[in-house]
Formats: C-alpha cells, sequence, structure tokens
C-alpha cells in the first residue's frame, strides 16, 4: 500500500501549520482538493478568523503544484466566503457566521444522503428502512 505525504507548510506571518494532503490517486482535481481541507480546517477551528495562509507561490512551491492550480482553489475559496484576499498583504481566513457554516454543513448532509438513497435504490433498500437507520444514528447523538 503506497502512502502519500501529508505536506505541512506554515503560514507566511505566523499562525499554524495548515496540513494538506495531495492524493494522485484520488477522483477529484487537485485544486477541489486543496479546497476540501482547507474548508474543513475552517469549519472545525483549526484555522481561525483572520489568520494569514501560504501565499499561493509558497503554496504551491511547497506542494510541487502549479501556482495556476493553487491559484483556482483560492479563487474558490474566496468566491465560497471562506478566505479573503487583501491586495499586497495576502490571504486570510474570512470571518465567518453561524448561518453560513450551518449551511456548508447541510449541503455536505444533502450530498450524503443522496449517496446513501441512490445506494439504496439500487440495492432494494426500502426508503422506511433507510430513514428508521438515519434516525438511529442521529438519535445515538444525543
Amino acid at each position: 500500500m503506497l502512502i502519500e505525504p501529508v505536506h505541512t507548510i506554515r503560514a507566511i506571518q505566523g499562525g499554524d501549520p495548515i496540513d494538506i494532503l495531495i492524493s494522485n490517486s484520488s477522483g477529484l482535481p487537485i485544486y477541489e482538493q486543496i479546497c476540501r481541507q482547507v474548508k474543513a480546517q475552517i469549519m472545525d477551528g483549526t484555522l481561525s478568523a483572520g489568520e494569514a495562509l501560504p501565499s499561493m507561490r509558497a503554496l504551491a512551491k511547497e506542494l510541487h503544484l502549479s501556482v495556476i492550480t493553487v491559484q483556482r482553489a483560492y479563487e474558490d475559496l474566496t468566491r465560497d466566503g471562506f478566505i479573503e484576499t487583501v491586495s499586497g498583504k495576502g490571504s486570510f481566513v474570512a470571518a465567518q457566521n453561524r448561518e453560513f457554516i450551518r449551511e456548508e454543513r447541510l449541503r455536505e448532509a444533502e450530498g450524503l444522503l443522496q449517496r446513501a438513497a441512490e445506494l439504496g435504490r439500487s440495492s432494494g433498500i426500502p426508503l422506511e428502512k433507510l430513514t428508521g437507520i438515519l434516525a438511529l444514528f442521529y438519535e445515538e447523538g444525543d
């Protein structure tokens, strides 16, 4: 089994390192892998509002990627409201409001539920059985 390295880079202007794992065997484009991992670290509090992110060039160099790939990831993160870029100063984690984070989590849950519905349908599992399983898992969290 081939284990791919975790690339760690320390944000310029201080801050905690961010860990990004690039998998060549993933079905996701590399820029999407970066986006998902940075979003996850912001949403779980690993990266906090106002924290400096590595420059596009520094991250590209550390991960041995094209600057264009990292630029695409940063553009998507900016578009989705996760980071802000200040000309001449760099990119920073944007201040997040609770509703935005809740909406992002809901979107993630919808995707997982869609996959579960497709699997259930293709396997002949009745909807009532799937909803019962979901209810059981949901209540276990209490």
